[in-house]
């Protein structure tokens, strides 16, 4: 145990969840390695190329809406984790940006792959694994 009379008053109190906190970096880290480069892979190279989508509703769809956001909220908040902790922050909560169906959604992800290593960061990914690069979004 740390000597908390030596410390901040936020590292004092941080200190018992110090444990939580790498255990939760750890996964996140293992996750995001194992899942990151099939989300890239599998994502078609005109993906960031077309200026909006539109989809059809249907029950199934709804089902899978309520699953994909969910999974999409945990990727989120385990890459804002990796924002400070070990991990690949930005990829992830692009990824969870991209896995979930929230408004302007495209938008966003357009934004940030126009942003500087994000495009070619994905594209390192899909090399790897023999994928045509993503083509890079028009600007508006």
């Amino acid at each position: 145990m740390l000597n908390i009379e030596y410390l901040p008053a936020w590292v004092a109190w941080i200190e018992p969840y110090i444990p939580v906190l790498i255990s939760t970096s750890i996964v996140s880290l293992l996750v995001s390695f194992a899942l990151l480069p099939v989300l890239v892979v599998r994502m078609p190279s005109h993906y960031f190329v077309g200026k909006q989508r539109r989809r059809l509703w249907t029950l199934p769809r709804i089902f899978l809406y309520v699953v994909r956001n969910a999974f999409a909220l945990l990727l989120f908040f385990a890459g804002v984790a990796m924002l400070v902790l070990p991990g690949q922050g930005l990829l992830s909560i692009l990824m969870a940006i991209m896995v979930s169906d929230i408004p302007y959604k495209y938008k966003l992800e357009r934004w940030l792959v126009r942003k500087p290593g994000v495009l070619r960061s994905l594209n390192w990914i899909r090399k790897k694994y023999q994928r045509p690069p993503l083509k890079k979004p028009h600007t508006h």
